[in-house]
C-alpha cells in the first residue's frame, strides 16, 4: 500500500506539473521583476530588439506588467516553445519532490487514521503535510533550482544567458561551475515552502472533501473533487507566495568567481526586496500563482482520484 501511494501521487503530479508549466513560468518571470542588480532591467519587459532603445531610468519607471502581457511578450520575443522552457526540470522535480510528498503523506495519513471511526483530525493532516513536504523538498531541490533557472533564462541579456539544453545539462553545469552545493541553493526556503504548500494543499483538500460528502452537499464524484481542489489551491497560494518569491530570487541569483552575490541569504533577500519594492513585492506573481495553483491542484487531485480507481485492485 505504501508503494502504491507513491506511484499514484507521482503519476498525478507529473501530469499536473507538465500541463500547467507555462503558468508557472510566467509566475517566475513576474516574481523576478524589479530586481535592482540586473545589468539592464528593461530586458525584463521589452523585446530584445527594442531593449537597446530604452534607457535604464525609463525601464525602472515602467509599471509592472501583468501575467497576460508577460505571456504575450515571451511568445513575441522568444517563441511559443519558450513557454515550456524548463519543462524537463519540472517533470524531474515532480518525479522527485511530488512523488515523495504525496506517497509519504498517504502513508502517514493511513497510519494515523483512527481504525474504528476512520477519522483523522485536521491537525494530524497538517502535521502529515508538513513532514511529507519537507522530506519531498529536500529530495527534489536540485531539480527545483534547475527549473527556476531554465524558466528565468530568457529574461537575461543574451550574453549572460546560461542556455541549458536540458535539466541534466543544467545540473551538470551548475555542479561544474558553482560546486555541488549550488544544487541545494535556497534549500531552506524550498523546504519551508514545500511544508506550507503540502500541509495547506493536501490537508485542505481532504478536509473540504470530507465536509462536502458528510454534509451531503455533493456525492464523492468529480464535482466534489474539483470544488475541494480549488479550495486547496487558493489556500496553498495565499500561504506560500511570499516564500516562493524569495525562493525564486535566491535560486536565480548569479555571482561570478570572487564576486559578491546579490543576496547573502533568504533573510537578506526578503529585507532587500521589501526595502526596495515594498511589502507587497512578496505577493508578486500572485495572480499567475493562483491561476496556476487552481488548475494544477484540480488536475492533480482529479487525476489522482482517477488513478486510484484504476489501481484499486492492485
Amino acid at each position: 500500500m505504501g508503494l502504491k501511494g507513491f506511484v499514484e501521487g507521482g503519476i498525478a503530479s507529473i501530469v499536473a506539473g507538465a500541463s500547467t508549466h507555462p503558468l508557472d513560468l510566467i509566475k517566475v518571470r513576474m516574481q523576478l521583476q524589479g530586481e535592482s542588480h540586473l545589468p539592464n532591467p528593461s530586458l525584463q519587459v521589452c523585446r530584445p530588439a527594442l531593449a537597446g532603445n530604452v534607457s535604464i531610468s525609463q525601464a525602472v519607471s515602467q509599471p509592472r506588467v501583468g501575467p497576460v502581457s508577460i505571456g504575450v511578450r515571451i511568445v513575441q520575443s522568444e517563441g511559443v516553445a519558450a513557454l515550456f522552457s524548463g519543462v524537463s526540470a519540472t517533470i524531474l522535480r515532480q518525479t522527485l519532490y511530488s512523488t515523495t510528498r504525496m506517497g509519504l503523506y498517504d502513508i502517514l495519513k493511513n497510519k494515523w487514521t483512527d481504525k474504528e471511526t476512520g477519522n483523522l483530525p485536521l491537525t494530524s493532516k497538517i502535521v502529515a503535510g508538513l513532514i511529507a513536504g519537507g522530506v519531498g523538498a529536500a529530495v527534489g531541490n536540485p531539480a527545483d533550482v534547475a527549473m527556476v533557472r531554465m524558466q528565468a533564462d530568457g529574461r537575461l541579456p543574451i550574453d549572460q544567458r546560461r542556455n541549458y539544453k536540458s535539466v541534466i545539462d543544467a545540473l551538470g553545469q551548475m555542479t561544474k561551475q558553482e560546486g555541488v552545493g549550488s544544487l541545494w541553493r535556497g534549500s531552506a526556503l524550498t523546504v519551508n515552502r514545500a511544508m506550507i504548500v503540502t500541509a495547506s494543499q493536501l490537508a485542505t483538500y481532504d478536509q473540504v472533501k470530507e465536509m462536502i460528502i458528510e454534509k451531503r452537499v455533493m456525492v464523492d464524484g468529480i464535482g466534489t473533487h474539483v470544488t475541494a481542489s480549488f479550495a486547496a489551491g487558493f489556500v496553498a497560494a495565499v500561504a506560500s507566495n511570499p516564500i516562493d518569491v524569495i525562493k525564486t530570487r535566491v535560486m536565480n541569483m548569479k555571482a561570478g568567481p570572487g564576486a559578491e552575490p546579490p543576496y547573502a541569504g533568504a533573510l537578506d533577500c526578503a529585507v532587500k526586496t521589501v526595502r526596495a519594492e515594498g511589502p507587497m513585492a512578496l505577493y508578486k506573481g500572485f495572480i499567475p500563482t493562483i491561476s496556476r495553483q487552481g488548475p494544477f491542484t484540480v488536475v492533480l487531485f482529479v487525476t489522482l482520484e482517477q488513478v486510484r480507481k484504476l489501481l484499486k485492485d492492485f
